[in-house]
Parts: structure tokens; sequence; C-alpha cells
């Protein structure tokens, strides 16, 4: 009975292995260069704040190079949307990679002969953060040109699992290293990973994935995007479309309640209760819960309703969030971060295979920079609104205002029928530019891309969501969160 059982095991996983988005090779390469080099920055984020508060830097110039990080980071997000969509995704990537494992390189050499100054690192995370800003909307478009439409759910579950499983290894690794010998080699793992990644992206393939797409570029049927709509920014887009615009108040809103509360919320309240011990716990446990929910979002690839199943998946996580100090202690509190994770990175699955499903190829970039900046814009004001609110009332009170608060937010986008609708009507992809004034339906139609649901049974394979990328590895989301 046993070796029957684990034949029929084994027979699923190759048969899972032979029809799934792992037995495309560049998906593949994708996966591993982004395990690398998510591990490669949490070895950044250990090393530098060490570096600067070891050389007697102090926590000033410690936000200081932090802000000359963030800044042209958020800033440059759209303009890497834009160019992700004249240049393609992979392109981009890849001189983002280039150019980060170049200076970080030269971080390294910094860190090694001690200099230490906000006129040697500032531009040098300026233009690190910049890279990052050109790298964040590439990295979140990139499957739809490597997978076929059914293979999404399952592609963005295990690259988001490979991710999370990053942000485990990276702060371990990390941590040993600067407390063995120092921030330099931390630096250089970094900039290696960087350059692995950048050889991963170069050894994919350039050809289109999708036969249809060269059958449709070859026989001149594919419908070219305007030049008008080449030429639009991602706010631009965001003035046009009413679509956009409801996911825009959402994920602002969502963001700026919640993005505080894992990276001074928490702290505050593990200071006061479980010490640096227990807070290490608290951040694994919300660690795991959002590598099982970026797994089981692999699995949601026929969701009717993505972007209702999503949105309550938030509402799930805010009321998990909410109970955090009142659970009786630190298993309590671990068990409802444990849910938060993983409710949170269901939600962000879905809506991002939803997105990359049903946004128009041309425009996908442009689409994602928005919502990326929206997510990441907010961090900012959420971390200094959330200090404010904390030093005044506590952090146990104020769980239960940032999680009711969010989770109103998304309810407040399921009362929108742009909301509701998303990854339910349009399967020709021009759902989200729906109602662009100036643009005929013809012209906002995907170019050379085949259509989002297959068409044997276009109703029943909707579009399922993917996660949004945070400023903290906690949990924050992207188009409803």
């Amino acid at each position: 009975m046993t070796a029957v059982s684990s034949r029929t095991a084994w027979r699923r996983m190759s048969a899972a292995w032979r029809s799934g988005p792992l037995a495309v090779r560049s998906f593949r390469l994708l996966t591993v260069g982004q395990l690398t080099s998510t591990a490669g920055d949490y070895c950044y984020a250990v090393a530098l704040p060490w570096l600067v508060l070891s050389t007697h830097g102090g926590p000033v110039l410690l936000g200081a190079v932090l802000a000359c990080y963030g800044v042209p980071r958020t800033l440059l997000i759209p303009l890497g949307g834009l160019l992700t969509d004249k240049m393609g995704a992979r392109t981009a990537m890849l001189a983002a990679d280039i150019v980060r494992c170049v200076l970080v390189a030269v971080l390294a050499l910094l860190a090694a002969r001690h200099i230490v100054s906000l006129p040697t690192l500032g531009p040098l995370a300026a233009v690190i953060g910049a890279g990052e800003g050109l790298y964040i909307p590439s990295s979140s478009t990139i499957l739809p040109s490597l997978l076929e439409p059914s293979q999404l759910a399952a592609g963005n579950g295990v690259s988001l699992a490979a991710i999370r499983a990053g942000s485990l290894l990276g702060p371990a690794l990390g941590g040993a290293l600067v407390a063995a010998v120092g921030s330099a080699p931390a630096f250089a793992v970094d900039s290696g990973s960087f350059a692995l990644s950048a050889l991963s992206l170069a050894l994919m393939s350039r050809r289109p994935r999708h036969p249809e797409s060269v059958r449709a570029e070859s026989d001149g049927s594919a419908t070219a995007p305007d030049d008008a709509i080449s030429r639009l920014g991602a706010f631009d887009l965001l003035r046009r479309s009413r679509a956009m615009q409801v996911f825009a108040v959402v994920t602002i809103v969502a963001n700026l309640t919640g993005g505080g509360l894992a990276d001074v919320a928490l702290p505050a309240l593990a200071h006061g209760r479980y010490g640096a011990g227990g807070y290490g716990a608290l951040l694994a446990c919300l660690a795991a819960g959002g590598l099982i929910g970026t797994l089981l979002g692999a699995r949601t690839g026929n969701l009717r309703q993505p972007a209702i199943v999503a949105a309550l998946s938030y509402v799930l996580s805010e009321t998990a969030m909410c109970l955090v100090p009142y659970l009786g202690g630190e298993a309590g509190a671990a068990a409802a971060l444990f849910v938060y994770g993983a409710s949170t990175w269901l939600g962000n699955t879905i809506f991002f295979t939803a997105a990359h499903r049903w946004t128009p190829s041309h425009v996908l970039g442009r689409v994602m920079a928005l919502m990326m900046t929206c997510t990441f814009g907010t961090y900012s004001a959420s971390v200094a609104l959330t200090g404010v609110l904390v030093h005044h009332l506590g952090p146990t009170v104020f769980f239960p205002i940032a999680g009711v608060v969010t989770g109103l937010a998304f309810l407040g986008g399921l009362t929108q029928k742009e909301y509701r609708d998303f990854g339910i009507v349009q399967p020709d992809g021009t759902y989200l530019l729906a109602g662009l004034k100036g643009f005929d339906r013809a012209t906002l139609a995907p170019a050379a891309v085949p259509t989002a649901a297959p068409a044997a049974a276009p109703a029943a394979d909707p579009a399922t969501s993917d996660p949004a990328t945070s400023e903290t590895d906690a949990g924050t989301h992207t188009a409803s969160r």
C-alpha cells in the first residue's frame, strides 16, 4: 500500500512538473535569480545599518542614507513602468541588475576601508535606489512573457514563494556575515546575487513564449498599440481610467494605515512584552505564513471572482492583525501573525495573477508601476503617522485601529463595480483602460498577445491575482493592498 501510494505521489509530482511553470526553462532561471537576489537584498538590509552605526555614524546619518535610497526609488517607479513597456521587462531587469551589481561592489570596497559619510554613501544609495525603482515594475510584469495564461497562478505562487524563501534566508545569512566578518562581505554577497540574477536573465530565451504571438506578428493580425497610448505615462492612465482610480485609492488608504504596523507598531509591542528573541520569533511566523499564502495562491487559477476573493482575504488578514495584542501572549500573537501573513500573500498572489491576465500587455508596465508607486509612496507617511499614534495611544490600541481602517478600505473597494469586476469582464484585456478618453476599443487591445483566458472556457478561467510588493517583508498589498 505504501509503495503504491509513493508511486502515485511521484507520478503526480512528475505530471505537475511537466505541465506546470517549472517546466519552462526561462521561468526556472527567473525563480533562481529572484531567490538569490532577494537573499542578497536582505544581506544589504542588515549590513548597511550596521556599517553606519558601528562607525559612529549615528541614526541621523542612517536616516539620511536611507532617504537617499528611498526617494529616488519611489520617484523612478513610474519611469520604470514606461521603460518596461518600451524595452521589455527582461531588458529593463537586466540593466538594473548590472548597474546595482557594480554599485554594491563599490559599496563593499568602501565598507572594507571603513569610509562612511553622507557624501560617499548618499550618492551610491541614491543610484542603487533608482535602480530598484526601475526594476520593480519590470519584475512584476515579466511572467506573462514567460508562461501561458493557464500557468500564471501557479507561476506567481512559485515565484513569490521563492521571494519569501529568500526573505527568510537573507537576514540569517546577512546577520551571520556581519557578526563574523563585518559589513563588507555582506555587501559583496549582495553584489554577487545581482550578478547571478543578471546571468539568469541573460540566459533566458529571447523568443516570445506564446506561439500565437509569433503567428500574429508574422501575418499582421495583431493590433499594434497606438502611438498616443505609448506616450501616456502612468499618471496619464490614472487620470483617464476610472478602474485605475478605484484601485489606486484602495491601495493608498490600505497602505497608509497598514504600512507602519510591521515596522513601528509591532516592534514597539514586542519590545514591551516579548523582548528581542520574541520579536524574532514573531517575524519568523509572519514570514512562514507569507510563504504558505503564496503556495496556496498558486492553486487559485480558476477563481470566478478573483478581486472579491482577494479583498476578503485581506479583510481576514486585518482581522487577525486586530487580535495580535489580545490573544494572551507571544504564542497567540505569533498565531495571529501567521494568519495575517498567509491571508495577505494569498490575496497578493490572486491580485497579481489577475493583473497579469487582464491588463493589455503594452501598458502592463505602467499599470503595475502606478500600483507600486501607490504602495511604496505611502510608506514614509505611514511610518511617521504610526509613530505619532503609537507614541500617544500605545501599540495595543493602534493594532485594532489600523486593522479596522485597512479592512474598511477593501470593503469600500467592493462597493465599486470596477473593483468587483476586475478579472471577470472584458477578457480581451481592455478592462483597466475601460472608458479611456480618446481611444477606441481596437486601439486598447493588447498587441500580439493571446487572449487572457482560454478560448474553451473564458468565463470559467477568470484572472487570479498576484501579490503586492511591500515596503517591508511583513505584507503590504499592491493593487488591492
